[in-house]
């Protein structure tokens, strides 16, 4: 690809001042802990350099999103002198002192120098990486992965510099690499599964040709983790973001996920297609109605996401004609527990989303079989939080396509959850009422047959043997008497 200098500042459907008649930076309404940015450029700005905005802030501004973070890259000036330039206001702080990055103590604002990056070895690591005050902007976009972060902005001229065709991608809503370095880090692949999702864009066809030709094999799983957590966290289209993986080829890389791909549902019950298609769907419902909430998201999305994987070996056609996948959701535990650990060692949310893909269709058939309180508190017991189970069955029903209205209230996520409220378990597992300490209070010594006393107590509890501590004392009484102990 060819670079092309532009300076859009007139641009206003761009939303770009004509006029930036002082240092404030006009592009994005700085505020709260952004409005340090301003003070930032003058004090760069008077010790001579020329402090540009860069990348996702410039992006995310001209898409109308409000920026979170700011990068700032400081053309001809060297560390030492932006660093003294900085202290005049703030403190500062060393995150990459080979190549100078500078994070402002207290905002979340990074500065930088243009940086050169050449590659002395065959890995994605394999870099030597220096800054270089005098590099031009628009051989330092070369280095960025994809046009619509290759843009940079200048607060003090609101000239914007696209040197790579980035604005006109944003308009097209595309994505498209910038050059043949992309390939020097294939996570830019999962980066563009994310940003797909994120920003609903499409890639271009030479970049998705591109990304077909790399391999994950020298990523570390951390990585490979952070990126899918950005999909499930922030996409607002996930299905985008799944598309574009197996289109490049890269689902062949996640073969637990890969193997639903082509795998047939029922036509009535499934009109939206195969399982890699109604996988898909499900996450586009559950990301319309996140929370906010990034643990509790993360968990769900996950379980979402993986919740129909046994269908790989459990569909068959029977007799009748019609397909059917009993036992995925027992088969589909451990197949997602394998995906899950070769990314991550995160027991609280490996732990937490497996009940979850064990246990996904239990809503359905508990209602269905208008089941008694006995078998919500079972439920509650084996999931840990009903009321996540519930968004995922919410999810489930509303990746069927058209088979429901997006916007109908799943029947069993109502009854459950109201059961659920009403039993107080709809956050949290039931705790056992009767434990050790209550048969040490009446007189019994430890003893190996406790396990199995306090057990009998707790599917006792669960059956609404008893429903309070008193309750339960009393019930180890009778067991005790009972059992001639």
């Amino acid at each position: 690809m060819e670079a092309t200098n532009a300076c859009l500042a007139s641009d206003d459907s761009l939303g770009i001042p004509k006029d930036v008649p002082d240092i404030r930076p006009q592009l994005i309404p700085f505020t709260g802990e952004l409005a340090a940015v301003g003070e930032v450029v003058r004090l760069l700005s008077e010790a001579g350099g020329r402090p540009l905005l860069v990348g996702g802030c410039v992006r995310d501004a001209l898409l109308g999103i409000h920026a979170k973070d700011v990068d700032v890259e400081v053309y001809g000036l060297e560390p030492k002198a932006i660093e003294s330039a900085l202290r005049k206001s703030f403190a500062v702080i060393h995150v990459g002192a080979a190549f100078g990055v500078l994070k402002i103590k207290g905002h979340p604002i990074d500065v930088s120098l243009p940086r050169r990056e050449n590659q002395i070895g065959s890995g994605h690591r394999d870099f030597a990486i220096e800054g270089d005050p005098k590099m031009s902007p628009a051989e330092a976009a070369t280095r960025r992965d994809f046009t619509v972060n290759a843009l940079l902005w200048d607060p003090r001229s609101g000239e914007l510099i696209d040197p790579w065709g980035g604005v006109a991608d944003l308009a097209a809503k595309r994505l498209r690499h910038v050059s043949d370095k992309f390939a020097e880090d294939p996570l830019r692949v999962l980066r563009a599964m994310q940003f797909a999702a994120r920003f609903e864009f499409t890639v271009a066809p030479e970049t998705i040709a591109l990304c077909a030709t790399l391999t994950p094999n020298e990523i570390s799983p951390e990585r490979v983790y952070e990126e899918w957590c950005k999909l499930l966290l922030r996409g607002v289209k996930p299905s985008a973001g799944l598309d574009f993986l197996h289109a490049c080829g890269w689902s062949r890389f996640f073969p637990e996920l890969h193997a639903v791909v082509g795998v047939a549902q029922d036509p009535e019950w499934h009109p939206e297609g195969d399982v890699w298609k109604h996988t898909a769907l499900c996450l586009d419902a559950f990301a319309a109605e996140r929370l906010g909430d990034e643990k509790e998201d993360l968990i769900v999305g996950w379980a979402v996401l993986l919740h129909d994987l046994g269908k790989a070996t459990c569909s068959k056609v029977e007799s009748d004609g019609r397909i059917h996948a009993y036992g995925h959701e027992q088969a589909g535990e451990p197949i997602a527990r394998i995906f899950l650990e070769r990314m991550t060692q995160h027991r609280e949310i490996i732990d937490s989303v497996l009940p979850l893909v064990r246990w996904h269709a239990a809503p359905y058939e508990l209602w269905k079989a208008q089941a008694g309180d006995a078998g919500v508190r079972r439920l509650a017991a084996k999931v840990g939080r009903i009321d996540r189970l519930i968004r995922v069955d919410n999810a489930d029903r509303k990746g069927r396509g058209t088979y429901f209205p997006a916007n109908e209230v799943s029947p069993q996520g109502a009854w459950l959850s109201e059961k659920a409220h009403a039993l107080a378990v709809t956050a949290n597992a039931p705790k056992r009422l009767a434990l050790g300490r209550h048969l040490i209070a009446l007189g019994h010594s430890p003893q190996p047959w406790f396990s199995a006393a306090l057990d009998a107590a707790f599917e006792a509890q669960l059956d609404g043997g008893f429903t309070d501590e008193a309750g339960g004392i009393e019930w180890l009484k009778s067991w005790v008497k009972s059992q001639g102990k």
